[in-house]
């Protein structure tokens, strides 16, 4: 049972149960829903956060008050703990606990204080009823939770749990120039969040009632620690709940352990020989070893990442922006990288309490992370498998695909635009021109192909072999087969964009000539111009030539762009594929439904009808005579699942970005006048993917710093590497 101050509930609260008395403070209680409802008498144990606000964590029943509180003031209650109790009294704000009332209680003895809780239970009842002095004038809110269970890792948070590493987002209130460092969408989007920030202060600035926060409101993170401790905490209670007011037997003496310990020369043979497994075939030569592997994989991976990452210039892009492949190489071996550091991360957890909730975050990261690779793997074995015995047919489909789509396809359509395709009068000389170009283009690239068919079925089983890496290692392949086998097609939009943007360009120069203007390139601008005859008949003979040869090459760049734009669409869908593979909250997923209490998305207040069988005191007893019941109100907290929407997040970032880069403005402008655009930086795809990954990888020494640190443990011991080592200090 817990109690916290709560003053803004909400008009209703307020209206329900007004202050009585003006200057006094409503005693306002949170209760455990598991907490003992029989009718024993009991002592209630918890946080006192201020006069008026009790957090109750534990109620030990069939012991005396002073009993309890002797052993709160000796420690005898925070016995055998797993760690020690200062740490618990850390984060929750509290320097100790004590008694906070008592429960069912028959009589009142004169050593209670006023600020004492009376609570009474029965079975049939699952709420409990607050009775106080006669001549009090307060009002009771009684707040009920679940206890959050710390082994199962349940906690409670104000804030949603962040799947997503935070140190990606660190540019905000940086200058425009340090901005133009990075991707144009990446620059957009720290601006847009920088200029909402803004806003928003200026918003706070200027608003007309400012809501200044009490210190009840600010204890609120303080409380909901509590909570989060309040398992642990009240099993440790409970558990040394048989010590209070009893004598603590004897320890042995040392005579009687020497007896105790010797039993047989077996029980000593045993222990040596798993002492010397323990100590030294496990310490020295299996840690050792693991941990140099662990080191030389981190060595080979260090130099593929710097090779994958190297740049001629700074402006100019690094293998990993160009090819997929690469890219997923450099996801995979960042993972293997990083996940070192994620296990001693979590492995710290087993020193503290399992009530701080620090490390909940970098778990779900961790398992979702090793639950995709997992995934991945046994995906890519399964493809990879069926590739390599179908290896054969696979290259015929693959040769009549580059045939049909590259090379032969585009011959009768090119051939069609020669003449007058779809009734469309054009230049014929132009036409035969561009075409006999783009076909000399294809039959070079035809000989190209045919050079590459009879080691197809090669590059099928390297594609196959390469599916044991993962399934997102051939998706990668295939992406950048794509791009190599259509880079034909690419120079071709090329080519037809430029010559179209020329003329579009000179039209408008000449459009300009007729309206006697000119365009300042010096201070780009619209000045006026006075033209000769010769200049305007000159200009005249450019413009009625240029203007009568524009459908010819608008044909030609629209052909082109649409198989380049059909082209982007399925990299954009194979990355897309692997941006599933590589992030998917798969984890993540199975805990929302398994225990959403996990993936804490905040709390809410759910306001209860109070019930009509609330427990009293007997009639017959004398705390029924001095004491009443003051208005009470009962509330619900519950901790609010994470939305699915928060979970797909990054999703939604990554659709945002992919329409902002193609279905913008921008874009259908540069298609419109024939201005080259450009694939969306690959950096831009693949942020999705690093987002469960740190800014800046850990280097080889402090991975080294890690797998040979010295923790130390319990009992005089030291953890070294991955076992433990007996010494006394």
């Amino acid at each position: 049972m817990i109690t916290i101050p709560f003053q803004r509930l909400g008009a209703q609260e307020a209206t329900l149960h007004p202050r009585v008395v003006p200057g006094i403070s409503a005693r306002e209680q949170l209760r455990r829903r598991d907490l003992p409802r029989s009718r024993s008498p009991g002592v209630i144990i918890g946080w006192k956060n201020s006069e008026s606000d009790v957090f109750v964590l534990a109620i030990l029943e069939d012991v005396e008050l002073k009993s309890v509180e002797n052993a709160l003031r000796a420690g005898i209650l925070y016995r055998n703990g797993p760690h020690p109790i200062a740490r618990i009294f850390q984060l929750c704000g509290r320097p100790s606990m004590r008694v906070i009332g008592l429960k069912n209680a028959k009589s009142l003895s004169t050593n209670l204080s006023y600020s004492y809780l009376y609570a009474y239970t029965n079975p049939t009842s699952k709420f409990p009823s607050i009775w106080c002095e006669a001549d009090s004038k307060v009002t009771v809110q009684i707040i009920i939770f679940d206890r959050p269970h710390p082994t199962r890792m349940q906690y409670m948070s104000l804030n949603p749990i962040a799947l997503a590493l935070g140190d990606k987002y660190v540019n905000i209130g940086k200058s425009a120039t340090e901005l133009d460092g990075l991707d144009s969408l990446d620059a957009a989007e720290e601006k847009e969040r920088a200029r909402k920030l803004k806003l928003a202060n200026k918003l706070r600035m200027h608003t007309v009632i400012r809501h200044q926060s009490t210190q009840k409101e600010l204890s609120l993170p303080l409380i909901i620690t509590q909570v989060n401790c309040s398992f642990e905490m009240g099993k440790l209670l409970e558990k040394n709940a048989g010590l209070v007011g009893t004598r603590p037997k004897r320890s042995l003496s040392m005579g009687e352990r020497v007896v105790e310990s010797a039993t047989t020369l077996w029980d000593y043979a045993v222990f040596g020989l798993w002492h010397v497994i323990t100590v030294w075939v496990y310490q020295v030569v299996i840690v050792r070893l693991f941990t140099c592997g662990l080191i030389c994989h981190r060595v080979i991976a260090e130099i593929v990442l710097r090779i994958l990452e190297w740049r001629a210039r700074p402006e100019t892009a690094a293998l990993k922006d160009i090819s997929a492949t690469a890219q997923q190489v450099d996801v995979r071996l960042q993972q293997f990288c990083y996940w070192p550091i994620q296990y001693f991360t979590l492995r710290r957890r087993k020193y503290d309490w399992e009530s701080v909730t620090t490390s909940h975050p970098d778990y779900i990261r961790f398992y979702n992370s090793l639950w995709l690779v997992a995934n991945d793997v046994i995906i890519g074995i399964g493809l990879g498998s069926y590739l390599i015995e179908n290896a054969p047919w696979f290259a015929s489909v693959m040769n009549a695909i580059l045939t049909k789509y590259t090379t032969e396809g585009l011959q009768p359509m090119i051939a069609w635009l020669m003449g007058w395709p779809a009734g469309l009068k054009l230049n014929t000389e132009l036409a035969v021109f561009l075409g006999d170009l783009f076909l000399w283009v294809i039959q070079y690239w035809t000989g190209c192909i045919a050079n590459l068919q009879p080691h197809l079925p090669q590059l099928i089983y390297f594609i196959g072999f390469s599916s044991f890496a993962g399934a997102s290692m051939p998706i990668a392949l295939v992406s950048d087969l794509l791009s190599i086998l259509t880079i034909h097609i690419y120079y071709f939009y090329v080519v037809s964009a430029r010559i179209f943007n020329w003329q579009l360009t000179i039209l408008l120069s000449l459009f300009y000539l007729f309206s006697g203007k000119k365009r300042n390139v010096l201070r780009n601008r619209i000045d006026s111009c006075d033209y000769d005859l010769d200049q305007l008949l000159l200009g005249t003979i450019f413009f009625t030539l240029l203007f009568f040869l524009l459908p010819t090459v608008l044909v030609f760049y629209l052909t082109f762009a649409s198989a380049r734009m059909i082209i982007i669409s399925l990299k954009a869908l194979l990355d897309t594929c692997l941006a599933c593979l590589n992030h998917f909250p798969l984890f993540a997923l199975m805990l929302r439904v398994k225990d959403s209490r996990r993936l804490p998305g905040g709390i809410k207040f759910e306001l209860r009808d109070p019930p009509s069988d609330l427990p009293a005191p007997p009639p017959s007893s004398y705390a029924f005579s001095s004491l009443h019941a003051p208005p009470t109100s009962y509330i619900h907290l519950k901790s609010v699942p994470l939305p699915l929407h928060t979970m797909f997040s990054q999703y939604f970032q990554l659709a945002h970005r992919i329409r902002a880069h193609y279905l913008s403005t921008r874009v259908i402008f540069c298609l419109a006048t024939g201005q080259f655009v450009p694939p969306i930086h690959r950096m831009n795809l693949y942020s999705l993917q690093y987002s469960m990954l740190p800014k800046q990888r850990a280097g080889i020494m402090e991975v080294w710093r890690r797998l040979t640190e010295r923790e130390r443990g319990r009992g005089g011991k030291v953890f070294i590497g991955k076992g433990w080592w007996d010494r006394r200090y």
